[in-house]
């Protein structure tokens, strides 16, 4: 079997003061689990890597040898290179494309919870938020000039939040053109 190329994106490390775990040591975690061509970006927890291991034994085994390094209640969702492009390319139409005007985030979503689940727990403010399903995540926008009245603060109260991660639409792309990068180099 030949090695995939897959995104771990944690959630709740280097927020606020908790879970403050270096690149380096998460870099080297990885690499001790056995991943090879490992990569971070940026402090808030998003980590490139290679494998021949499946990609539904992953999140288990990444969750677990977290936890046991680092002391905390790791959650992480992992993405195949597949996966992660196909959430670019099936973002709504103009979706990313008002920077100025619009703030874009991601919601990835950690198996078993489905989309359809997920959109029923998220509260829209009207005329500022706005929410589209997709196959394993949710799209979400909300107004720049009304951001403060955006309910999407909102969904770390929710006893779901616990199955999902977010990143904003820049970090979504760039890890994509990282994952491109990579293979084409590989």
């Amino acid at each position: 079997m030949a090695e995939g190329q897959f995104v771990a994106l944690l959630r709740g490390i280097n927020v606020g003061g908790k879970n403050i775990i270096r690149m380096a040591d998460l870099k080297a975690s990885f690499e001790e689990m056995g991943f090879t061509d490992v990569a971070t970006y940026i402090q808030s927890g998003n980590v490139l890597f290679a494998t021949k291991e499946a990609n539904s034994r992953l999140t288990t085994l990444i969750e677990k040898g977290l936890s046991g390094r680092f002391g905390y209640q790791s959650v992480v969702v992992v993405r195949s290179h597949a996966q992660l492009r196909k959430a670019v390319e099936q973002a709504p139409r103009g979706f990313g494309k008002q920077p100025a005007r619009f703030r874009y985030d991601v919601i990835f979503l950690k198996d078993p919870l489905k989309s359809s689940e997920a959109m029923a727990s998220v509260s829209l403010k009207e005329g500022v938020d706005r929410a589209w399903a997709g196959e394993d995540l949710l799209y979400f926008a909300r107004l720049s000039a009304k951001a403060t009245q955006s309910r999407l603060g909102r969904i770390v109260q929710l006893p779901i939040y616990q199955s999902m991660t977010i990143r904003n639409w820049n970090t979504t792309v760039k890890l994509l053109a990282l994952m491109d990068a990579r293979t084409k180099g590989g």
